[in-house]
Protein backbone atom coordinates (compact mmCIF):
# COMPACT_ATOMS: atom_id res chain seq x y z
CA UNK A 1 0.00 0.00 0.00
CA UNK A 2 2.88 2.42 0.56
CA UNK A 3 3.43 2.52 -3.22
CA UNK A 4 -0.01 4.07 -3.81
CA UNK A 5 0.20 7.84 -4.14
CA UNK A 6 -2.46 9.48 -1.98
CA UNK A 7 -3.30 13.12 -2.67
CA UNK A 8 -5.31 14.78 0.10
CA UNK A 9 -6.92 17.84 -1.44
CA UNK A 10 -9.26 20.49 -0.05
CA UNK A 11 -10.06 24.20 -0.11
CA UNK A 12 -10.22 24.42 3.70
CA UNK A 13 -6.95 25.89 4.98
CA UNK A 14 -7.52 24.49 8.48
CA UNK A 15 -7.80 20.99 7.03
CA UNK A 16 -4.64 21.48 4.96
CA UNK A 17 -2.70 22.47 8.10
CA UNK A 18 -4.14 19.54 10.07
CA UNK A 19 -3.23 17.07 7.31
CA UNK A 20 0.30 18.48 7.21
CA UNK A 21 0.63 17.94 10.96
CA UNK A 22 -0.14 14.24 10.60
CA UNK A 23 1.07 13.25 7.11
CA UNK A 24 4.02 15.47 6.18
CA UNK A 25 6.62 12.74 6.83
CA UNK A 26 5.11 10.23 4.39
CA UNK A 27 6.52 10.33 0.87
CA UNK A 28 3.48 8.70 -0.73
CA UNK A 29 1.06 11.29 0.71
CA UNK A 30 0.75 14.67 -1.00
CA UNK A 31 -1.27 17.50 0.53
CA UNK A 32 -2.71 20.01 -1.90
CA UNK A 33 -4.95 23.08 -1.73
CA UNK A 34 -7.52 23.54 -4.48
CA UNK A 35 -10.34 21.98 -6.48
CA UNK A 36 -10.00 18.21 -6.31
CA UNK A 37 -11.50 17.81 -9.78
CA UNK A 38 -8.70 19.90 -11.29
CA UNK A 39 -6.33 16.98 -10.67
CA UNK A 40 -6.04 13.58 -12.29
CA UNK A 41 -5.47 10.17 -10.71
CA UNK A 42 -6.50 6.56 -11.06
CA UNK A 43 -9.32 7.03 -8.53
CA UNK A 44 -11.20 9.67 -6.58
CA UNK A 45 -12.98 9.26 -3.26
CA UNK A 46 -16.65 10.11 -2.84
CA UNK A 47 -17.40 10.73 0.87
CA UNK A 48 -20.91 9.63 0.21
CA UNK A 49 -24.09 8.69 2.02
CA UNK A 50 -24.93 5.01 2.35
CA UNK A 51 -27.42 4.99 -0.53
CA UNK A 52 -25.24 6.32 -3.34
CA UNK A 53 -27.12 9.56 -3.93
CA UNK A 54 -24.73 12.10 -5.45
CA UNK A 55 -26.87 15.22 -5.60
CA UNK A 56 -25.44 17.35 -2.80
CA UNK A 57 -22.18 18.85 -1.57
CA UNK A 58 -18.99 17.57 -3.18
CA UNK A 59 -20.84 14.63 -4.71
CA UNK A 60 -22.95 17.09 -6.71
CA UNK A 61 -19.74 18.48 -8.19
CA UNK A 62 -18.70 14.93 -9.05
CA UNK A 63 -22.03 14.26 -10.78
CA UNK A 64 -21.69 17.45 -12.80
CA UNK A 65 -18.13 16.52 -13.76
CA UNK A 66 -18.57 12.83 -14.56
CA UNK A 67 -22.22 12.91 -15.62
CA UNK A 68 -25.34 11.72 -13.82
CA UNK A 69 -24.96 8.21 -15.19
CA UNK A 70 -22.29 7.65 -12.55
CA UNK A 71 -24.84 8.02 -9.75
CA UNK A 72 -27.13 5.55 -11.53
CA UNK A 73 -24.24 3.12 -11.95
CA UNK A 74 -23.25 3.42 -8.29
CA UNK A 75 -26.80 2.95 -7.01
CA UNK A 76 -27.31 -0.11 -9.24
CA UNK A 77 -23.99 -1.50 -7.98
CA UNK A 78 -25.13 -0.99 -4.38
CA UNK A 79 -28.44 -2.70 -5.08
CA UNK A 80 -26.71 -5.73 -6.59
CA UNK A 81 -23.84 -6.14 -4.12
CA UNK A 82 -25.01 -4.52 -0.88
CA UNK A 83 -28.81 -4.76 -0.95
CA UNK A 84 -28.98 -1.05 -1.70
CA UNK A 85 -27.05 0.28 1.30
CA UNK A 86 -23.31 0.66 1.86
CA UNK A 87 -22.64 1.00 5.58
CA UNK A 88 -20.19 3.44 7.13
CA UNK A 89 -16.97 1.44 7.37
CA UNK A 90 -17.40 -0.08 3.91
CA UNK A 91 -16.13 1.20 0.56
CA UNK A 92 -16.73 0.09 -3.01
CA UNK A 93 -15.20 0.91 -6.37
CA UNK A 94 -16.98 1.64 -9.65
CA UNK A 95 -15.63 2.65 -13.05
CA UNK A 96 -16.28 6.21 -14.20
CA UNK A 97 -15.64 5.51 -17.90
CA UNK A 98 -13.34 8.54 -17.91
CA UNK A 99 -9.65 8.60 -18.80
CA UNK A 100 -8.71 11.42 -16.40
CA UNK A 101 -10.05 9.60 -13.30
CA UNK A 102 -11.06 6.02 -14.20
CA UNK A 103 -12.48 4.92 -10.83
CA UNK A 104 -14.73 6.28 -8.10
CA UNK A 105 -14.36 4.96 -4.56
CA UNK A 106 -17.62 5.40 -2.69
CA UNK A 107 -17.04 5.46 1.07
CA UNK A 108 -19.91 6.71 3.22
CA UNK A 109 -18.98 9.04 6.06
CA UNK A 110 -22.62 9.07 7.17
CA UNK A 111 -25.71 6.97 6.49
CA UNK A 112 -27.72 10.08 5.61
CA UNK A 113 -26.66 13.75 5.75
CA UNK A 114 -26.08 14.60 9.42
CA UNK A 115 -23.57 15.86 11.98
CA UNK A 116 -20.94 13.16 12.55
CA UNK A 117 -18.47 15.32 14.44
CA UNK A 118 -18.69 13.18 17.60
CA UNK A 119 -18.17 9.87 15.80
CA UNK A 120 -15.24 7.88 14.40
CA UNK A 121 -16.86 7.81 10.96
CA UNK A 122 -13.91 9.53 9.28
CA UNK A 123 -11.57 6.83 10.59
CA UNK A 124 -13.94 4.08 9.46
CA UNK A 125 -14.35 5.62 6.00
CA UNK A 126 -10.64 6.16 5.32
CA UNK A 127 -9.80 2.71 6.63
CA UNK A 128 -12.39 1.24 4.24
CA UNK A 129 -10.95 3.27 1.35
CA UNK A 130 -7.44 1.95 1.94
CA UNK A 131 -8.67 -1.63 2.26
CA UNK A 132 -10.73 -1.29 -0.94
CA UNK A 133 -7.68 -0.06 -2.87
CA UNK A 134 -5.49 -2.82 -1.45
CA UNK A 135 -8.00 -5.55 -2.29
CA UNK A 136 -8.69 -4.11 -5.76
CA UNK A 137 -4.98 -4.08 -6.59
CA UNK A 138 -4.61 -7.67 -5.41
CA UNK A 139 -7.52 -8.99 -7.48
CA UNK A 140 -7.65 -6.84 -10.62
CA UNK A 141 -5.44 -6.60 -13.69
CA UNK A 142 -6.00 -2.84 -13.56
CA UNK A 143 -4.31 -1.09 -10.66
CA UNK A 144 -5.07 1.98 -8.60
CA UNK A 145 -1.66 3.58 -8.16
CA UNK A 146 -2.92 7.06 -7.30
CA UNK A 147 -5.99 8.34 -5.49
CA UNK A 148 -7.50 11.76 -4.81
CA UNK A 149 -9.16 12.11 -1.42
CA UNK A 150 -11.06 15.10 -0.02
CA UNK A 151 -11.84 15.81 3.59
CA UNK A 152 -14.00 13.05 5.05
CA UNK A 153 -16.95 14.17 7.15
CA UNK A 154 -15.67 17.75 7.23
CA UNK A 155 -18.45 19.30 5.17
CA UNK A 156 -22.03 18.28 5.90
CA UNK A 157 -20.68 16.06 8.69
CA UNK A 158 -19.11 19.03 10.54
CA UNK A 159 -16.09 17.03 11.67
CA UNK A 160 -13.44 19.49 12.95
CA UNK A 161 -10.34 19.56 10.77
CA UNK A 162 -7.92 18.38 13.46
CA UNK A 163 -10.15 15.48 14.48
CA UNK A 164 -10.71 14.43 10.87
CA UNK A 165 -6.97 14.48 10.14
CA UNK A 166 -6.24 12.51 13.31
CA UNK A 167 -8.78 9.86 12.35
CA UNK A 168 -7.44 9.63 8.80
CA UNK A 169 -3.91 9.23 10.12
CA UNK A 170 -5.05 6.47 12.50
CA UNK A 171 -6.58 4.60 9.55
CA UNK A 172 -3.40 5.09 7.51
CA UNK A 173 -1.28 3.80 10.39
CA UNK A 174 -3.58 0.79 10.76
CA UNK A 175 -3.68 -0.27 7.10
CA UNK A 176 -0.60 1.18 5.38
CA UNK A 177 1.88 1.13 8.25
CA UNK A 178 0.25 -2.03 9.65
CA UNK A 179 0.28 -0.65 13.18
CA UNK A 180 -2.57 -2.80 14.42
CA UNK A 181 -2.20 -3.89 18.03
CA UNK A 182 -4.97 -6.46 17.88
CA UNK A 183 -3.78 -8.13 21.07
CA UNK A 184 -3.99 -5.01 23.24
CA UNK A 185 -7.30 -6.00 24.77
CA UNK A 186 -10.54 -4.07 25.15
CA UNK A 187 -8.96 -1.40 27.36
CA UNK A 188 -6.51 -0.60 24.56
CA UNK A 189 -9.37 -0.45 22.04
CA UNK A 190 -11.34 1.95 24.24
CA UNK A 191 -8.29 4.16 24.73
CA UNK A 192 -7.71 4.25 20.98
CA UNK A 193 -11.35 5.06 20.32
CA UNK A 194 -11.27 8.00 22.73
CA UNK A 195 -8.06 9.27 21.08
CA UNK A 196 -9.91 9.44 17.77
CA UNK A 197 -12.54 11.70 19.33
CA UNK A 198 -10.08 14.23 20.77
Amino acid sequence: MDNVKITLKAIDSDLIVAWENFFSEFRNVKISYGNILASTADAIVSPANSFGYMDGGLDLQYSQHFGWDLEKKLRLHLEKKYDGELAVGQATIVATDRIDIPYLISAPTMRVPMDVSQTVNTYLAFRAILIAIRDFNRSSNSKINSVLCPGLGTGEGRMPAERAARQMYAAYANIVLEENEIHGGLAWAVEGHMYLLK
